[in-house]
């Protein structure tokens, strides 16, 4: 911001920190994420070819099918791990499974609901494709299996390799198109989100009837962030004094953000209702004391009070490194 006449003596006040502090904070301790070689996918969102996993869950699954190498050359086997009730289930879900294969005649854990095991599984394997096995005139209820989440269903008298095979490779394909689409639609809800925080942290300055302009430039200092602590305001007061304040809070990311939104509209309110210096930093620390998630996390704060002639500003720090004042011809 440009100021039209040198600041006066600076007033330092307090930092807006934790009323307990008496050192400053340490550094936040950094924990690594797990190297590319830990990190652990279902077989469904990786794999592209090769032999097919199955896990079928049914009281005689070697007596229910088989499943042959896949015909026409394409060298695709399923692989078939069988458990007779969850538990076994849970035991054999690996991430090498590329899909569950329920059967619908087994009895769940609520008599009064027919699909409460493939509901478990669903909860159970989340990222899993899942397919549902019927008898023939069972349709209804292996439609509504596919209504609660699983992918696709079969009917028990005409499964055979060739059906099977490709009924696992499209629920996988389905299952991954279903992941994709819920991520983009979350990361569209997290833009969204952090539009409407953007805007509550880049605020539209009440200047009106005053000779002065006000241009800013927001950047957050972590690469690839969208959003960070920083906040700043300028308004206005009828007696024609212009009041501006640049702030952060410490860390990055949406949680700061939020805070930073809290604290600029505290500051706006406390600012038009007449208080300032330390008044209306000992109020703010209140706010920050009350809407924080822990006591580590702190906020600095720099505040200009530009007299209405434009020939004397008072500036308050709390915490904050000192602006920079740039003159005419400089």
């Amino acid at each position: 911001m440009s100021v039209p006449a040198p600041v006066p003596r600076q007033r330092t006040s307090s930092p807006i920190v934790p009323a307990t502090a008496t050192t400053p904070a340490a550094s936040p301790t950094v924990i690594p994420s797990a190297r590319p070689e830990e990190r652990r996918y279902p077989a469904t969102e990786t794999a592209k070819s090769g032999d097919l996993v199955l896990l079928v869950i049914e009281d005689d699954p070697r007596r229910t099918f088989t499943a042959p190498e896949h015909p026409g050359g394409a060298g695709v086997r399923v692989r078939v791990r069988t458990a007779r009730n969850l538990t076994e289930a849970e035991r054999l879900l690996t991430d090498d499974i590329h899909c569950i294969l329920v059967d619908l005649a087994l009895p769940g854990t609520d008599d009064s609901d027919d699909l409460a095991l493939l509901k478990h599984v669903l909860r159970l394997a989340p990222r899993h494709a899942v397919l549902a096995l019927a008898a023939e005139g069972d349709g209804e209820r292996a439609a509504a299996a596919v209504r609660v989440g699983a992918q696709d269903f079969l009917f028990r008298d005409e499964l055979d390799g060739r059906l099977l095979s490709r009924a696992i490779r499209y629920a996988v394909e389905r299952k991954r198109a279903d992941i994709a689409q819920r991520q983009l639609t979350e990361s569209r809800l997290r833009a969204q989100e952090n539009a409407r925080l953007e805007r509550g942290l880049l605020p539209t300055p009440l200047l009106q009837g005053s000779d002065l302009r006000f241009a800013a430039h927001y950047r957050p200092g972590r690469s690839r962030a969208l959003l960070g602590g920083d906040f700043y305001d300028t308004v206005r007061t009828p007696d024609g004094t212009v009041h501006a304040m640049i702030g952060d809070v410490c860390g990055h990311g949406p949680d700061e953000a939020a805070l930073g939104v809290e604290l600029r509209i505290a500051w706006r309110a406390l600012t038009l209702a007449g208080l300032s210096g330390d008044r209306l930093l000992s109020t703010l620390q209140q706010v920050l004391e009350h809407e924080r998630e822990s006591e580590e996390i702190f906020a600095t704060l720099c505040t200009v009070d530009i007299a209405p002639d434009g020939r004397r500003a008072g500036l308050c720090l709390a915490g904050h490194p000192s602006p920079l004042v740039r003159r005419a011809g400089a």
